[in-house]
């Protein structure tokens, strides 16, 4: 894909949200809105604060290069990337954005084909140290009384982060031995929940929540995509409810999310079986998590929903754009 004419793509949706003045009553004219989208895209790749991003950008030649600026021309500082990608979170373009390069994936041959696996991950943000008072008042959905006539800590206070349990496999002992239940983490941040589809592996659907919300209920709130060309769904079993089988089922799709243990009995060997063929499909969409956690190193820097949702969803047209350029220099050399 040419980086420039890859680019352009975006520019009406970029012209829509940003709004800019015609110039009429002077000023400084605003940095091209496709260079600067451009930038938060380096940005997202690199994990990069705005101070680190308006740095490398002077520093690299490969960065210049790839935003097209000659060693003579104005950068773009760390308060100008932040008011723009400020601008655009506040206009909610993310998911237009994204919708714009899904339609670039289609035109190019890549449709959602074979089915489609849904999963979610936990994504960090920097941890709230909040009193016992002020954590119930969040968590019902109330502005703790000692913040509402201080602006500035309100600012900086995430009200929509939220704690939860990471589960992770106990590691095997010294001694050989195994514990006799696996490790709970506590955690804070936010969930990306995302549908990919089978055949491509590129994110069609996706969602982002605070770290406590459950998985399943998800599935019903617009994280499948009718538009795929086979109905099977892939999940693990925290989608598995009667809920979402009854709502898969009315809207056409059949269910391969894995079943769960009965209560107090074994596990029996035709549903092991079932699940472990499942797993095999469904596993693909770790690769997914895996990749846009060590090369883009997906971490949430900043405070609130609003602005998580935009870092989500720049990691995931980030994800998709380094999937498509793998899957066309693969087709080249085919």
């Amino acid at each position: 894909m040419d980086t420039k004419k890859g680019a352009r793509q975006f520019r009406p949706d970029l012209d829509t949200a940003l709004a800019y003045a015609d110039g009429s009553k002077g000023g400084r004219p605003p940095f091209d809105p496709v260079l600067m989208f451009k930038i938060l895209v380096i940005q997202t790749l690199n994990n990069l604060s705005d101070e680190r991003t308006e740095y490398l950008i002077n520093d690299r030649l490969s960065f210049m290069r790839f935003l097209g600026l000659g060693l003579s021309e104005r950068v773009p500082d760390a308060k100008t990337i932040w008011l723009f990608r400020e601008r655009l979170t506040q206009a909610g373009a993310i998911d237009v954005l994204f919708n714009r390069f899904d339609t670039t994936l289609r035109n190019a041959g890549y449709l959602p084909m074979s089915g489609q696996i849904l999963d979610a991950t936990l994504v960090a943000a920097p941890k709230q140290r909040n009193t016992n008072d002020e954590k119930t008042d969040l968590r019902e959905g109330r502005i703790p009384q000692d913040w509402q006539d201080k602006p500035a800590k309100l600012s900086h206070k995430d009200r929509h982060a939220r704690w939860t349990l990471k589960f992770t496999k106990a590691k095997r002992q010294d001694d050989g031995t195994m514990p006799s239940s696996d490790l709970a983490i506590p955690f804070f941040g936010y969930k990306s929940h995302v549908s990919i589809d089978r055949k491509f592996r590129f994110i069609r659907k996706w969602k982002t929540t605070d770290a406590a919300a459950s998985d399943g209920a998800r599935l019903r709130e617009g994280l499948l995509d009718k538009t795929n060309t086979a109905s099977s769904v892939w999940a693990d079993t925290a989608y598995r409810s009667k809920a979402n089988e009854d709502f898969m089922a009315k809207q056409g799709f059949v269910s391969k999310v894995h079943r769960t243990k009965p209560h107090l009995k074994p596990m029996p060997l035709h549903i092991q079986r079932s699940n472990a063929g499942k797993s095999v499909i469904r596993s693909r969409v770790e690769h997914v998590f895996a990749d846009q956690k060590s090369q883009t190193g997906l971490f949430v820097r900043t405070v609130g929903i609003t602005r998580a949702t935009m870092r989500i969803g720049l990691a995931n047209i980030v994800y998709n754009m380094r999937r498509f350029l793998f899957l066309e220099r693969l087709n080249a050399s085919a």
